[in-house]
């Protein structure tokens, strides 16, 4: 697996705000969602989510950086000289129990743990057994525009293998991180496991994009249907509604859905009026001859600015 700083496009010395400001940068464009029917889309942006997965957890990327994982998360085996050395003699027709410089006799262990926690090892503690909460547990999970808005459920799988359902409310904002109780790393002894901290990146949308609780969107329109006006079918959040575009509209014109946004958000329809792709020399012909019964001049001000 490549390098995941190399992936991400950062430094090993860039802090954790650079490292997440490149993870969504790269997400708004690699999207599966707004690459439909890329494949090497999807596999790139998995690369992406997997490499932000392990440099936005500190505890893994140290470990990276220290070379105890790979890029995958995977254990790095490395040879151990104190266990080849230790039991050289007994591979070797010598003592199988000579001690190696510097290592720890197992009798030792005891007056070490009872420093450390007042008691024995096995994490007794004075003759009880030595509790610790588990940590938390940090992921990283992208879901699409539409999921963020409405709402979801979503499966992870967790390091270990088992799979969780994630619980993703109706307007979840990019960067909200959901806490799911006690489904982080083990407690130690009786203490009880951590939690888990699931960080949503949002990926953006090619047609809507969000205002509080709003949702808007640009509808191109003829300028037939903005001078007469015209009904027509727009897209939302929560599926396709007719829309009365009154006449005398323009670009700009601001419609309004009531209720079609987030929650008790709306949906707010601005007009873009777009020209014909071929030539109209019929239309060209009115325009040249058209006196407006109210003129006006569009720029007006734009000299004293």
């Amino acid at each position: 697996m490549t390098d995941p700083y190399a992936i991400l496009g950062v430094q090993r010395s860039d802090d954790a705000a650079a490292i997440r400001a490149a993870y969504r940068k790269l997400a708004k464009t690699h999207h599966p969602d707004l690459n439909p029917g890329k494949p090497e889309a999807a596999e790139r942006f998995k690369a992406i989510a997997s490499a932000y997965d392990l440099l936005s957890d500190p505890e893994k990327r140290a470990r990276f950086d220290r070379g105890d994982i790979d890029a995958a998360g995977n254990e790095v085996h490395r040879e151990q000289p104190f266990y080849r050395d230790f039991n050289d003699g007994a591979g070797r027709g010598g003592a199988g129990h000579q001690k190696y410089r510097g290592a720890v006799d197992p009798d030792d262990l005891d007056s070490i743990f009872a420093q450390a926690f007042g008691g024995r090892p096995g994490g007794q503690q004075g003759g009880r057994r030595f509790n610790a909460r588990g940590r938390d547990a940090q992921y990283t999970l992208t879901i699409s525009f539409l999921d963020a808005a409405n709402g979801t459920t979503r499966r992870i799988t967790m390091p270990e293998g088992r799979t969780l359902d994630v619980r993703i409310p109706a307007g979840t904002v990019d960067g909200h991180v959901l806490r799911l109780k006690g489904q982080g790393m083990a407690g130690l002894g009786d203490g009880p496991a951590g939690d888990a901290l699931v960080e949503i990146a949002v990926a953006p949308h090619t047609l809507y994009h969000r205002e509080g609780d709003d949702i808007i969107i640009e509808l191109p329109v003829t300028i037939q249907e903005a001078v007469v006006g015209a009904s027509l079918e727009v897209p939302t959040i929560k599926g396709k509604v007719r829309l009365t575009v009154p006449p005398g509209s323009g670009t700009g014109t601001r419609l309004r859905l009531r209720g079609r946004g987030i929650r008790d958000g709306h949906q707010f329809v601005q007009l873009h009026i777009v020209q014909p792709p071929g030539d109209e020399p019929e239309l060209a012909d009115f325009l040249r001859d058209w006196t407006p019964r109210s003129p006006f001049n569009p720029r007006a001000g734009l000299e004293d600015l």
